[in-house]
């Protein structure tokens, strides 16, 4: 019995410490990356006078940070969190969504969860890896899409 139990105990460590070394290591949406980001467009939006919500989430789809500015539409909350979920789900802008809604999958405009019109954008690293995204709500779509980029361009640095 007493071999048994310490069979199963290297076993074990074998497959806890081999399991551990084929972690697979990539980067990822942090809380800082995203409150620079948000940081970023809040500015640009005061500067301009907008009033935005500001969603940043992982590549999951997960939320990392929010911000409302004072006097944001409080309905813009729930369009910045879809335009910031649908550019987790989907690797491009939600201004992309739209154009593929308008000319080659329209029915994509009335999928639940999926927003087909500009602010929202996945945050990818310089290699290319698709980290998280924003999604921005206040402006006209187009504000909210150039807001959206200068929170991402704030980030480039760090996205290396």
């Amino acid at each position: 019995m007493k071999k048994l139990v310490s069979l199963l105990v290297l076993s074990v460590s074998a497959f806890f410490c081999g399991s551990a070394s084929a972690v697979e290591m990539r980067p990822v949406m942090t809380l800082d990356v995203a409150k620079k980001m948000a940081q970023a467009c809040e500015e640009k939006a005061i500067q301009e006078g907008w009033r935005m919500n500001i969603a940043i989430m992982d590549a999951g789809g997960n939320l990392v940070y929010f911000e409302r500015m004072d006097r944001a539409f409080l309905k813009s909350i729930d369009i910045a969190l879809l335009k910031a979920e649908s550019s987790a789900g989907f690797p491009f802008s939600t201004k992309v969504l739209e154009e593929i809604a308008s000319t080659r999958v329209p029915g994509i405009a009335h999928v639940p969860g999926i927003a087909t019109f500009e602010g929202g954008l996945p945050v990818m690293t310089a290699s290319g890896e698709h980290i998280g995204s924003i999604g921005v709500s206040g402006a006209a779509a187009s504000d909210d899409g150039i807001c959206a980029q200068v929170a991402i361009d704030a980030v480039a640095t760090d996205l290396q």
